[in-house]
């Protein structure tokens, strides 16, 4: 039980099952279609969340970016030593953003950003060999942030804005891996919580040091997520006094990190039909030592629970080719480290280091309107291994096999300038 507690709001707290940690990268149509590069890349609304320092030198007086990103995932775990296997049920995530500037004065730009960077779901066979750990997990955390971006000279800007986040989670799993009630069914805990909500900030800078060449920077701050008074339902649980709960709901709070992120980029226009684009990210994954769980009533055992990230990078390349005046293409591919370490793989998040590939296109239907398009494809590392630090009846329990896993990301989105 205590156990279980901790998954489901770990994947409140971070990051996607698709980048970095549990992040989902989807956060702008034209972005992720030049791997998800944009800390110094000046053409749209999507700045508002890779750099809203650049929101400034936006042409038009009102921009906005609006856009859903549908996520097609699946996973398959073997235990090659018993020939046990499970695949997750295909599941489709919807990450939507929406990212609005407005020009008030040559040096003043007004802007909002609104996007779903943590959320995702998971869905294992039920009783399925780790149901202890998840049997599935459906998940979101938006964040809203009102910025402003001020032009200091004519080649350098900041911007800023504090962010409230607010979350929800689902989390089913098995009390452990054996328990059931009379009629043989496992006992089982579902989790739910809402409305939790917590405050960060995010600053930037950007820069052109000649003509055509731009450097930008962006810092997003740790977020602490406070889930209070969240519902844990246990059913098929025996009436036994050995038992280790009963059926019914009990209350649970508990306190987790989402990791700072430090994005720095490049972007230089070659010439007028080709733009490059690099960023680096850092995220600072170690500030994630442990998640602790403090259930109500007090006679169940408060539950302290390892993860032991370790800080991880993404290296991001794209480019951007105009193919006709209302047609650009775009192709990137990024490398995404896992801050997973060794003997601490859970099936919640059942991830490695990643390859993305992706390709996109904008095409502009009207002056003031464009259709943005993007697909991306994510492969991540075939990996053997375990998690360590399920407890049962005071041991140390390892479950663990060979993961392959992969993700599909079309999106659509529109670009309006006014």
């Amino acid at each position: 039980m205590k156990k279980l507690l901790l998954v489901v709001i770990l994947l409140l707290s971070a990051t996607s099952i698709y980048a970095g940690g549990y992040r989902v990268g989807a956060q702008g149509q034209r972005a992720l279609a030049m791997g998800h590069t944009g800390v110094a890349v000046v053409n749209s609304a999507e700045l508002a969340f890779f750099n809203p320092a650049g929101l400034v030198f936006l042409e038009n007086k009102l921009n906005i970016s609006a856009g859903v990103t549908g996520v097609i995932s699946n996973v398959k775990w073997q235990n090659e030593q018993t020939g046990a296997f499970a695949e997750t049920e295909k599941s489709i995530g919807t990450p939507f953003y929406v990212y609005a500037s407005y020009s008030v004065t040559e040096k003043l730009t007004l802007g909002l950003s609104i996007s779903t960077p943590y959320g995702s779901s998971v869905e294992w066979p039920t009783d399925w060999e780790g149901s202890h750990l998840t049997n599935s997990i459906d998940l979101q955390a938006i964040y809203i942030q009102p910025l402003v971006s001020y032009k200091i000279t004519d080649n350098l800007s900041v911007g800023a804005g504090p962010i409230f986040v607010t979350g929800s989670v689902n989390f089913n799993r098995n009390l452990n891996r054996t328990l059931t009630n009379e009629e043989g069914e496992r006992s089982n805990v579902e989790i739910d919580a809402s409305g939790v909500n917590s405050w960060g900030w995010s600053a930037s800078a950007m820069y052109s040091p000649i003509e055509n060449l731009r450097l930008g920077v962006n810092y997003r701050s740790e977020v602490i997520l406070k889930a209070e008074g969240g519902d844990a339902t246990f059913t098929n649980v025996p009436n036994s006094p050995l038992s280790p709960v009963s059926n019914g709901t009990v209350s649970f709070d508990a306190e987790l990190p989402m990791p700072a992120e430090l994005t720095i980029g490049v972007s230089y226009e070659l010439n007028d039909k080709w733009l490059f684009a690099f960023d680096y990210n850092r995220t600072y994954w170690d500030v994630y030592e442990s998640l602790d769980i403090d259930f109500a009533p007090d006679d169940i055992p408060d539950s302290v629970n390892p993860r032991n990230y370790k800080n991880s990078s993404i290296y991001r390349f794209g480019a951007q080719y105009k193919a006709l005046d209302k047609l650009d293409l775009r192709v990137g591919y990024y490398y995404d480290q896992s801050p997973v370490q060794s003997g601490y793989f859970a099936p919640e998040t059942p991830r490695n280091d990643s390859q993305g590939y992706t390709g996109g296109f904008s095409y502009q239907i009207t002056p003031k309107v464009a259709i943005d398009a993007s697909f991306a494809y994510l492969r991540f590392k075939e990996i053997d291994e375990s998690y360590d630090h399920y407890q049962e009846n005071g041991q140390e329990v390892t479950f663990g096999g060979t993961y392959k896993s992969n993700a599909f990301l079309p999106g659509l989105g529109v670009t309006v300038k006014l």
